[in-house]
């Protein structure tokens, strides 16, 4: 039985996709998790190189913006439903939380990008299918006709 699981979001169009199979988890009893991974910001500096914000002044407007965001999609959900944002490389951190929240199933969403693309770019989805320790459920939504 699942009784934890982590959903990692990165865009809100991802959000809708995968919302009613989330919303289906979380009706059979299970905690949600849902959670975002921002890449750790540099400073924002005019072109004349003068510091308008630093790294840790980015990174709470940055987890701001995302905890709204996801602090709205948890409202829209059955049932208690946590968040949280990290910051650094998406597939480290998504494991690092898997296993502090403790998780059974990951809900992954996944694109349609082609195979070279992938080699190319890279893929969280595919990491967590390679190296997480519990279930990935991997969700691709279908494309429009």
């Amino acid at each position: 039985m699942i009784k934890r699981v982590l959903v990692p979001l990165d865009t809100a169009e991802a959000t809708e996709d995968i919302l009613p199979i989330v919303a289906m988890l979380a009706t059979t009893g299970a905690a949600v998790r849902l959670m975002h991974v921002a890449p750790v910001p540099d400073n924002v500096v005019t072109p004349e190189g003068r510091a308008v914000a630093y790294t840790d002044q980015e990174m709470a407007r940055i987890q701001a913006k995302w905890s709204d965001s996801l602090q709205g999609t948890a409202a829209r959900l059955p049932g208690a439903v946590e968040h949280v944002v990290r910051f650094g490389d998406p597939a480290s951190e998504i494991l690092t939380e898997v296993e502090a929240f403790g998780a059974d199933v990951i809900v992954v969403i996944t694109g349609t990008r082609s195979s070279v693309k992938r080699a190319l770019l890279g893929s969280v989805a595919e990491a967590m299918l390679r190296r997480a320790p519990i279930g990935v459920l991997l969700y691709r939504p279908p494309r429009d006709l």
